[in-house]
Protein backbone atom coordinates (compact mmCIF):
# COMPACT_ATOMS: atom_id res chain seq x y z
CA UNK A 1 0.00 0.00 0.00
CA UNK A 2 1.14 3.60 -0.93
CA UNK A 3 2.14 5.98 1.63
CA UNK A 4 -0.72 8.61 1.89
CA UNK A 5 2.02 10.84 2.16
CA UNK A 6 3.35 10.00 -1.50
CA UNK A 7 -0.20 10.09 -2.97
CA UNK A 8 -1.26 13.78 -2.02
CA UNK A 9 0.67 16.56 -3.45
CA UNK A 10 3.35 18.26 -1.35
CA UNK A 11 1.56 21.45 -2.30
CA UNK A 12 -1.48 20.70 -0.62
CA UNK A 13 -0.15 19.16 2.59
CA UNK A 14 1.82 22.29 3.12
CA UNK A 15 -1.24 24.45 2.54
CA UNK A 16 -3.10 21.61 5.09
CA UNK A 17 -1.16 22.06 7.69
CA UNK A 18 -0.71 26.09 7.29
CA UNK A 19 -4.60 26.05 7.45
CA UNK A 20 -4.55 23.76 10.58
CA UNK A 21 -2.54 26.66 12.37
CA UNK A 22 -4.94 29.16 11.46
CA UNK A 23 -8.23 27.05 12.52
CA UNK A 24 -6.44 26.21 15.92
CA UNK A 25 -5.46 30.05 16.39
CA UNK A 26 -1.63 29.43 16.17
CA UNK A 27 -1.78 31.76 12.97
CA UNK A 28 -3.70 35.53 14.39
CA UNK A 29 -6.17 36.97 11.97
CA UNK A 30 -4.55 39.50 9.93
CA UNK A 31 -1.12 37.78 10.45
CA UNK A 32 0.87 37.31 8.03
CA UNK A 33 1.69 33.52 7.03
CA UNK A 34 4.54 32.12 5.42
CA UNK A 35 6.43 33.63 2.16
CA UNK A 36 7.13 31.65 -0.71
CA UNK A 37 10.59 31.67 -0.60
CA UNK A 38 10.41 30.68 3.67
CA UNK A 39 8.27 27.95 2.60
CA UNK A 40 10.71 26.93 0.12
CA UNK A 41 13.51 26.94 2.66
CA UNK A 42 11.31 25.49 5.75
CA UNK A 43 9.75 22.18 3.67
CA UNK A 44 12.54 22.12 1.30
CA UNK A 45 10.37 22.30 -1.86
CA UNK A 46 10.80 24.15 -5.01
CA UNK A 47 8.89 27.51 -5.99
CA UNK A 48 6.44 26.31 -7.73
CA UNK A 49 5.30 24.04 -5.02
CA UNK A 50 5.39 26.71 -2.46
CA UNK A 51 3.61 28.98 -4.60
CA UNK A 52 1.13 26.48 -5.38
CA UNK A 53 0.49 26.11 -1.74
CA UNK A 54 -0.14 29.64 -0.90
CA UNK A 55 -2.59 29.71 -3.73
CA UNK A 56 -4.52 26.98 -2.53
CA UNK A 57 -4.71 28.62 0.82
CA UNK A 58 -6.22 31.39 -0.47
CA UNK A 59 -8.72 29.62 -2.89
CA UNK A 60 -9.96 27.99 0.08
CA UNK A 61 -10.34 31.72 1.66
CA UNK A 62 -7.98 31.40 4.49
CA UNK A 63 -5.70 34.16 3.80
CA UNK A 64 -5.64 37.05 1.20
CA UNK A 65 -2.40 38.29 -0.88
CA UNK A 66 -2.03 41.71 -0.70
CA UNK A 67 0.54 42.74 -3.59
CA UNK A 68 3.84 43.97 -2.56
CA UNK A 69 3.20 42.61 1.28
CA UNK A 70 2.39 38.94 1.42
CA UNK A 71 -0.24 36.61 2.24
CA UNK A 72 -2.03 37.12 5.63
CA UNK A 73 -4.81 35.40 7.74
CA UNK A 74 -8.53 36.34 6.68
CA UNK A 75 -11.18 36.99 9.37
CA UNK A 76 -13.01 34.33 8.30
CA UNK A 77 -15.77 34.83 11.01
CA UNK A 78 -19.34 33.94 10.05
CA UNK A 79 -21.89 36.85 10.58
CA UNK A 80 -24.86 35.41 12.72
CA UNK A 81 -27.86 37.62 12.58
CA UNK A 82 -29.28 38.32 16.05
CA UNK A 83 -32.93 39.42 15.09
CA UNK A 84 -33.39 36.95 12.20
CA UNK A 85 -34.64 33.56 12.60
CA UNK A 86 -31.98 31.01 10.48
CA UNK A 87 -30.78 27.44 10.54
CA UNK A 88 -27.19 26.90 11.19
CA UNK A 89 -27.18 25.13 7.79
CA UNK A 90 -28.66 27.92 5.88
CA UNK A 91 -26.10 30.38 7.87
CA UNK A 92 -23.16 28.61 7.05
CA UNK A 93 -24.08 28.19 2.93
CA UNK A 94 -24.55 31.59 2.63
CA UNK A 95 -20.89 32.71 3.88
CA UNK A 96 -19.97 29.75 1.47
CA UNK A 97 -18.73 26.92 4.17
CA UNK A 98 -20.17 23.79 4.47
CA UNK A 99 -22.65 22.45 7.13
CA UNK A 100 -22.19 19.20 9.16
CA UNK A 101 -23.57 17.65 12.19
CA UNK A 102 -22.67 15.00 14.37
CA UNK A 103 -25.19 14.01 17.15
CA UNK A 104 -23.66 13.36 20.30
CA UNK A 105 -27.00 12.48 22.55
CA UNK A 106 -30.48 12.01 22.70
CA UNK A 107 -33.13 10.95 24.54
CA UNK A 108 -37.24 11.46 25.45
CA UNK A 109 -37.89 13.66 28.70
CA UNK A 110 -41.38 13.41 30.38
CA UNK A 111 -40.83 16.48 32.60
CA UNK A 112 -40.97 20.28 31.40
CA UNK A 113 -38.00 22.88 30.61
CA UNK A 114 -37.70 26.08 31.86
CA UNK A 115 -35.72 28.74 30.81
CA UNK A 116 -35.55 33.15 31.80
CA UNK A 117 -35.12 35.65 28.45
CA UNK A 118 -35.43 39.16 29.19
CA UNK A 119 -37.22 38.37 33.00
CA UNK A 120 -39.85 36.89 31.55
CA UNK A 121 -40.06 32.80 32.28
CA UNK A 122 -40.88 30.28 29.50
CA UNK A 123 -41.55 26.60 29.81
CA UNK A 124 -42.46 24.12 27.32
CA UNK A 125 -44.65 21.05 28.49
CA UNK A 126 -43.02 17.37 28.02
CA UNK A 127 -42.82 14.91 26.35
CA UNK A 128 -39.74 16.62 25.25
CA UNK A 129 -36.90 15.44 22.99
CA UNK A 130 -33.41 16.51 24.22
CA UNK A 131 -30.67 16.23 21.58
CA UNK A 132 -26.85 17.30 22.10
CA UNK A 133 -25.28 18.11 18.93
CA UNK A 134 -21.94 19.68 17.54
CA UNK A 135 -22.33 21.56 14.71
CA UNK A 136 -19.55 22.11 11.98
CA UNK A 137 -18.33 24.28 9.00
CA UNK A 138 -15.54 22.65 6.88
CA UNK A 139 -15.15 20.27 9.11
CA UNK A 140 -14.21 22.97 12.31
CA UNK A 141 -16.39 22.23 14.99
CA UNK A 142 -18.20 25.78 15.33
CA UNK A 143 -21.64 25.23 17.62
CA UNK A 144 -21.92 23.39 20.77
CA UNK A 145 -25.67 22.87 20.82
CA UNK A 146 -28.29 21.55 23.04
CA UNK A 147 -31.87 21.84 22.22
CA UNK A 148 -35.15 20.31 23.98
CA UNK A 149 -37.88 20.00 21.25
CA UNK A 150 -41.58 19.73 21.62
CA UNK A 151 -43.01 16.15 21.39
CA UNK A 152 -46.27 17.58 21.64
CA UNK A 153 -45.94 19.20 18.08
CA UNK A 154 -43.18 17.01 16.53
CA UNK A 155 -44.59 13.38 17.80
CA UNK A 156 -41.54 10.78 17.08
CA UNK A 157 -39.22 13.06 15.89
CA UNK A 158 -36.85 11.21 17.71
CA UNK A 159 -36.96 8.38 15.02
CA UNK A 160 -36.21 11.52 12.31
CA UNK A 161 -32.84 12.28 10.94
CA UNK A 162 -31.52 14.59 13.27
CA UNK A 163 -28.08 15.54 11.67
CA UNK A 164 -29.73 18.02 9.25
CA UNK A 165 -31.69 21.65 9.32
CA UNK A 166 -34.26 21.48 12.42
CA UNK A 167 -36.08 24.38 11.13
CA UNK A 168 -36.35 22.42 7.72
CA UNK A 169 -37.53 19.29 9.81
CA UNK A 170 -40.17 21.46 11.40
CA UNK A 171 -41.47 22.86 8.46
CA UNK A 172 -41.70 19.85 5.71
CA UNK A 173 -42.18 17.01 7.73
CA UNK A 174 -44.59 19.01 10.51
CA UNK A 175 -45.95 21.23 8.47
CA UNK A 176 -44.77 24.09 10.87
CA UNK A 177 -44.49 27.44 10.32
CA UNK A 178 -41.61 29.27 12.86
CA UNK A 179 -43.08 33.00 13.50
CA UNK A 180 -40.66 34.15 16.47
CA UNK A 181 -37.56 33.86 18.60
CA UNK A 182 -36.78 34.65 21.80
CA UNK A 183 -33.17 35.09 22.49
CA UNK A 184 -30.55 35.64 25.60
CA UNK A 185 -27.09 36.39 24.35
CA UNK A 186 -24.43 36.22 26.79
CA UNK A 187 -20.65 36.02 26.42
CA UNK A 188 -18.76 32.85 28.45
CA UNK A 189 -15.54 31.19 28.01
CA UNK A 190 -14.72 27.63 26.86
CA UNK A 191 -13.82 25.91 30.50
CA UNK A 192 -12.54 22.43 31.37
CA UNK A 193 -14.31 19.93 29.87
CA UNK A 194 -15.59 21.33 27.05
CA UNK A 195 -12.46 22.79 24.40
CA UNK A 196 -11.76 19.18 23.37
CA UNK A 197 -15.34 19.29 21.37
CA UNK A 198 -13.95 22.57 19.37
CA UNK A 199 -10.26 20.73 19.39
CA UNK A 200 -8.83 23.55 21.23
CA UNK A 201 -5.49 24.02 22.56
CA UNK A 202 -6.60 26.97 24.70
CA UNK A 203 -9.18 28.35 26.33
CA UNK A 204 -11.47 30.70 24.11
CA UNK A 205 -14.38 33.22 24.34
CA UNK A 206 -17.59 32.24 23.47
CA UNK A 207 -21.34 32.73 23.09
CA UNK A 208 -23.78 31.69 24.53
CA UNK A 209 -27.34 31.79 23.05
CA UNK A 210 -30.15 30.52 25.12
CA UNK A 211 -33.15 31.02 24.30
CA UNK A 212 -37.06 29.67 22.52
CA UNK A 213 -38.84 28.87 19.25
CA UNK A 214 -42.30 29.86 18.54
CA UNK A 215 -45.09 28.60 15.45
CA UNK A 216 -47.90 30.55 16.82
CA UNK A 217 -48.79 32.98 19.69
CA UNK A 218 -47.69 31.62 23.00
CA UNK A 219 -46.81 28.26 21.25
CA UNK A 220 -43.17 27.38 22.36
CA UNK A 221 -41.37 24.77 19.83
CA UNK A 222 -38.57 24.32 21.14
CA UNK A 223 -35.35 25.45 23.37
CA UNK A 224 -32.05 26.06 22.88
CA UNK A 225 -29.13 26.20 25.23
CA UNK A 226 -26.31 26.53 22.49
CA UNK A 227 -22.61 27.74 22.68
CA UNK A 228 -20.46 29.55 19.69
CA UNK A 229 -17.09 29.57 19.51
CA UNK A 230 -16.26 33.04 19.67
CA UNK A 231 -13.17 33.16 17.22
CA UNK A 232 -15.73 31.96 14.39
CA UNK A 233 -18.67 33.92 15.05
CA UNK A 234 -19.54 37.73 15.24
CA UNK A 235 -23.25 38.47 15.99
CA UNK A 236 -24.67 41.04 13.92
CA UNK A 237 -28.14 43.07 14.65
CA UNK A 238 -29.51 45.12 11.89
CA UNK A 239 -32.15 47.93 12.84
CA UNK A 240 -33.93 50.03 10.73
Amino acid sequence: MADINQVIPKYYQIATGIIREIQQGKLALGGRILSENEIIHQYGVSNTTARKALQEIERTGWATKIKGKGTFVRDNKVDRPANKILSFTRNMLHAGRRPSTKVLDSRILQMDQSCDILGRRYTLKGPLLKIHRLRFADDLPMMLEVRYISMTFCPEIDRKNLEGSLYGLYANDYGLQLTEIEQKLSVVKLGPGLPEFFDLKETIPAFRVEGITLCGKELILDMEDSLYRGDQYQFVIRAT
